[in-house]
């Protein structure tokens, strides 16, 4: 049994923009490397850490693996961002201008990568990343449209979730349980689920 903390990467400059990411390698801003070193702090019994292999969550995890002296960070491209085809670099503004209705109405563009796909490269990923522990808790900093498509999955309800927020899930005999949201920033930072049930 295998405690994994998916999180989310820290402050990148396309968040700051409000420009969605997806395979793009924007790096983390002044603020997200700062967010990262904080973050560490409230981190504890990790044994490994792992990354997407995508710029942003890479720097955000080899920051904290420093801040904890556990390393060296493995990046895994099960874990990257979503691929949203035409509608990367764009704002949601721009999105809506040149695809009237269709972010409202979820009809996706040439190249979005589908929920279907997403979670099985995801679980492949969380078995992987579990094989790597013996004891301990495994970090993954991922991103948000993996979050999101997770817990779609398991049948949460949308809440948006800010940079180094993320999930606490339970690999254990080939299943993956969602046990609930954590945070490892801001005023609400905590490691333990909220209070959720666990899911399977």
């Amino acid at each position: 049994m295998v405690n994994i903390l998916v999180v989310r990467h820290a402050e990148s400059v396309w968040n700051l923009d409000g420009r969605w990411q997806g395979h793009a390698d924007p790096p983390l801003s002044v603020a997200g490397a700062a967010q990262a070193r904080a973050a560490a702090a409230n981190l504890d019994g990790v044994e490994c850490i792992v990354s997407s292999d995508l710029d942003r969550a890479r720097e955000t995890a080899e920051i904290i693996a420093e801040s904890l002296g556990t390393g060296p960070v493995t990046c895994d491209p099960g874990w990257r961002e979503r691929n949203v085809g035409l509608w990367q670099g764009l704002t949601s503004e721009q999105i809506e201008r040149d695809f009237p209705g269709d972010l409202a109405a979820g009809n996706y563009p040439p190249g979005w990568e589908s929920d279907e796909s997403l979670i099985e490269r995801v679980f492949d990923a969380a078995h992987r990343s579990a094989a790597r522990a013996s004891s301990g808790d495994v970090l993954v900093v991922s991103h948000a449209g993996v979050i999101y498509t997770l817990e779609r999955y398991f049948g949460c309800a949308f809440r948006r979730i800010g940079n180094l927020g993320g999930l606490r899930i339970l690999v254990q005999s080939g299943d993956v349980r969602l046990q609930g949201r954590i945070a490892l920033t801001g005023d609400g930072a905590c490691l333990r689920p909220a209070a959720t049930t666990e899911r399977r």
